[in-house]
């Protein structure tokens, strides 16, 4: 798929860092319960840290308990695209942004306390938050 943001691969290794970089273009995760923005609960905006894409609003966010941020919706119908990913011996549902098509995490069905009954779990490298509150 060709993306509105296209770098070389030298491009995003100089504008990342070495963690951001092996999360973002390598789909590598970050330790759960290590993110920055797994606690964040101010309301805001949830952009790919990559590109400044928004991908989900802080009114999506829920805790999941699973050791990463998680929301139930992104924040339009294209901010991300999915993925099927067969790595690590699973099949799993991996989500990348659209505008760059970097790594972002994975969707899970497994959230019926929410109103979507999805999990976008995703990692706190691969995101920047934006308070929108007072």
């Amino acid at each position: 798929m060709t993306h509105a943001v296209d770098k070389t691969e030298e491009q995003w290794r100089a504008e990342l860092s070495p963690e951001e970089y092996a999360v973002l273009r390598q789909a590598g995760t970050e330790r759960p319960f290590t993110g920055p923005l797994l606690n964040e609960h101010r309301e805001g905006i949830y952009r790919c840290r990559a590109c400044g894409n928004e991908l989900f609003r802080s009114e999506t966010k829920f805790e999941s308990h699973c050791g990463w941020p998680s929301f139930y919706d992104p924040s339009s119908s294209d901010a991300v695209e999915t993925l099927e990913d067969r790595t690590h011996g699973m099949l799993r549902v991996e989500v990348r942004c659209t505008r760059c098509g970097s790594h972002l995490g994975h969707v899970f069905p497994d959230a019926p306390q929410t109103p979507t009954g999805d999990r976008y779990c995703m990692n706190s490298v691969s995101l920047t938050f934006e308070a929108t509150d007072g």
